[in-house]
């Protein structure tokens, strides 16, 4: 069994206002075998096209490589968007070394509402991903069930919108669709894309997601 702990610390600033939520990096970011084009930080991976959706709504020309200029990059973008990052998984086992949701096993969750309570601007988490197993937004749900908590539905549309009520606070809740590449079959299927698709013939799966995303960001 592989032994996978999250390589990165909570990164929020006491002015962050909306906190990114996915479950775990890569395991090779935790080994530190990366590849040509990861950026050592959150949402790194090459494979992963957060930051290129970001960087496509803001226009940042960031860089994709191992260079600490690509990690400042990215934090310094944070901070000024007071937005912060906290995956909610901080540890699990695996029987195949690889990224996976659902071979997680063995998992232990961060304490997201230690962390809410510590932070208290922020009032809006961005999953990245919806409510299938082993996603964010499942973890999250299992999380706030321990403390009490339940999310209301505030709209039912993709992304779908929740909120609850933390020590009198609403806190609202977006589940963005994944940006791994494994989400693209799914979009293909939502009636909206379709829709755009027909209209544009040359309208992506990336550029749905751009579209969603720059809502948020």
């Amino acid at each position: 069994m592989f032994f996978h702990k999250h390589p990165y610390s909570p990164f929020i600033n006491k002015d962050s206002t909306k906190l990114i939520v996915g479950t775990l990096p890569p395991p090779r970011f935790s080994t530190g075998e990366l590849l040509e084009k990861d950026v050592d930080f959150c949402y790194g991976s090459y494979y992963n096209s957060l930051w290129l959706f970001i960087d496509k709504i803001h226009q940042l020309n960031l860089k994709y490589d191992n260079s600490i200029e690509a990690i400042e990059q990215r934090k310094q973008f944070l901070i000024k968007q007071r937005i912060g990052v906290c995956d909610i998984v901080e540890s699990c086992m695996r029987e195949k070394i690889d990224a996976s949701d659902l071979g997680m096993q063995q998992i232990v969750l961060r304490n997201l509402i230690g962390y809410l309570r510590l932070f208290p601007k922020i009032d809006t988490l961005l999953f990245t991903g919806g409510n299938s197993k082993n996603g964010p937004e499942y973890f999250f749900r299992k999380h706030i069930s321990d403390h009490h908590l339940k999310m209301e539905i505030v709209s039912n549309e993709v992304p779908r919108i929740h909120q609850f009520i933390l020590d009198k606070r609403p806190i609202k809740t977006v589940s963005l669709t994944s940006a791994s590449g494994s989400a693209n079959r799914a979009i293909g299927s939502m009636p909206l894309y379709r829709q755009l698709k027909d209209k544009n013939p040359d309208f992506t799966t990336f550029d749905f997601r751009v579209m969603q995303y720059r809502e948020f960001f």
